[in-house]
């Protein structure tokens, strides 16, 4: 007979990915294959593909693709942690930092994790723009309608369209 094996407990941790530069689908695709193979923070769901105008930033910008990604990351990880994996798969898709809210090749933003608060210059949890966004909220609810009230999503600036999934 075996032992059964003890499971750290998890918690529930959100990112948005975003891309309107290059082959947009194939940056989300690419990022969202990068974080199954880790291994060390599962992907439990992945929302539909949204496509939106941007938000912010320069006006000469194309649309962007967004999508939400639900990690079961252990209980009690460090926030800090997840920003740096957001930051490997943006480099990991070429994304060069040049102008605030600029076209980018994959943004990727640590919207919520359960449980976590956090405030100061490096890193916000929640994301301190969340529940403004509709590129957010839209796909956000699509895997944690506990976190996203009805009210939210009228109030929510933008428009978001579905235009597939991965």
């Amino acid at each position: 007979m075996t032992a059964p094996v003890e499971r750290s407990p998890t918690t529930r941790a959100f990112l948005g990915l975003g891309s309107n530069l290059g082959d947009r689908w194939a940056h989300l695709r690419r990022a969202v294959d990068q974080l199954r193979a880790g291994g060390r923070t599962p992907v439990t769901a992945v929302s539909r593909v949204y496509e939106t105008e941007p938000v912010g930033g320069p006006d000469d910008q194309g649309p962007y693709l967004n999508l939400v990604v639900e990690l079961a990351v252990p209980a009690g990880t460090d926030p800090y942690r997840l920003l740096e994996e957001c930051r490997r798969l943006e480099a990991a898709a070429g994304r060069v930092r040049t102008v605030q809210w600029g076209p980018r090749t994959l943004d990727v933003d640590v919207l919520w994790i359960d449980g976590v608060a956090l405030d100061d210059p490096e890193l916000t949890v929640p994301h301190p723009r969340w529940r403004e966004r509709m590129f957010v909220l839209a796909p956000l609810a699509e895997l944690a309608p506990d976190l996203v009230p009805e009210a939210s999503l009228i109030d929510a600036g933008g428009d978001v369209e579905v235009v597939g999934t991965l």
